[in-house]
């Protein structure tokens, strides 16, 4: 099996090279609006928001940000697939604007705006983020009534282009081999996420740490597992780092990203050369905690109703009979991005 990711160095808020309904899925993690990381950024993107912190009207900055968010959006609607799941990863922000310290619901914002496209919003996910604070509360300290809780989690937001699911041939093997594990499904399909572990690995250039909002690789990794199949091109509008392309390579998905900042493309060539071992660490991973599941049903005195169709170990339901996994073989270079070779485990 052969992947394809390209990289485009351009704007997001013009997919122009992508055609309508050419993408399966969306994992993304935006800048957030009212973080003040991303205030230049957005300035320099619509004037509208740097006059509007200018002026200390932070209702005024928040809107303008996600206005240039909405243009994005909009664009997810015409090249997603009818049916296709978008999964928008972003937090809330705490800010003080004219003296007045208030929460910013970006979670909020950003969901009104994929339902007034025709989104359908299904339930999602939250999960906690690490933090290097030791503070709890922000605000006046052991005395009430002014202390402020901090924001210790995110969302991961999941919409559905359309009201209908997508479609897929009858017993379609692309669709049956990137099953995943029934206790994975229990884990993975659970609203809050406390198993999320840190970031794949850390940004040798310090600027670029500063401008990067990378998510944990095991956000997008599951992600992609969740609610696509072998065949589908994984698209992140906002690619940064590409955690959500190196998750797609890992899991033998295509992807595309969009990147307004060409830096950011040297750090993951450095991520791609460790695709295959990474690859590899994560397949011999879910492997090992399912046969680690099978063994704890068995001293249970229980068995497992079917028979995996590649691999020597039962599994609970018929559905994951066809189970198959791929790692990456090798990964080199292209006009516009990567091709990886994957070979069946």
């Amino acid at each position: 099996m052969e992947t394809s990711h390209r990289v485009v160095l351009g704007d997001a808020r013009e997919l122009s090279g992508l055609a309508d309904d050419s993408v399966d899925l969306v994992v993304t993690s935006p800048p957030y609006p009212m973080i003040e990381m991303w205030d230049e950024t957005f300035g320099a993107l619509d004037p509208a928001v740097a006059d509007a912190l200018a002026a200390d009207d932070g209702q005024r900055a928040f809107e303008a940000m996600h206005g240039v968010l909405d243009e994005v959006w909009a664009e997810l609607e015409r090249v997603l697939v009818d049916g296709g799941v978008a999964c928008v990863n972003v937090g809330d922000a705490t800010r003080t604007v004219d003296g007045s310290f208030r929460v910013y619901p970006n979670h909020a914002r950003v969901l009104e705006a994929f339902r007034s496209l025709g989104f359908d919003p299904l339930p999602d996910v939250l999960w906690r983020k690490p933090t290097n604070s030791a503070a709890k509360f922000m605000g006046s300290g052991m005395v009430p009534p002014n202390a402020y809780v901090t924001l210790e989690h995110e969302y991961v937001l999941v919409f559905r282009n359309g009201d209908d699911s997508r479609s897929f041939a009858p017993g379609a093997d692309r669709r049956y081999e990137a099953a995943y594990f029934w206790e994975e499904r229990n884990r993975w399909f659970s609203d809050v996420w406390t198993d999320v572990s840190g970031e794949l690995q850390a940004l040798d250039h310090d600027e670029l740490r500063e401008r990067s909002a990378a998510f944990p690789f095991e956000i997008p990794y599951r992600l992609v597992n969740m609610y696509s199949a072998y065949g589908d091109t994984v698209l992140d509008p906002f690619w940064g780092t590409g955690t959500t392309s190196l998750a797609a390579l890992v899991a033998g998905r295509d992807s595309v990203g969009y990147e307004r900042e060409p830096a950011f493309a040297e750090v993951f060539d450095d991520q791609v050369d460790e695709a295959p071992a990474l690859s590899r660490s994560v397949v011999e991973e879910r492997l090992d905690r399912h046969r680690e599941f099978v063994a704890g049903v068995r001293e249970d005195g229980e068995e497992l109703g079917y028979d995996a169709v590649h691999y020597d170990f039962p599994v609970r339901t018929k559905q994951e009979r066809e189970i198959r996994f791929y790692t990456v073989e090798s990964v080199e270079s292209t006009a516009d991005g990567y091709r990886a070779v994957h070979e069946p485990v």
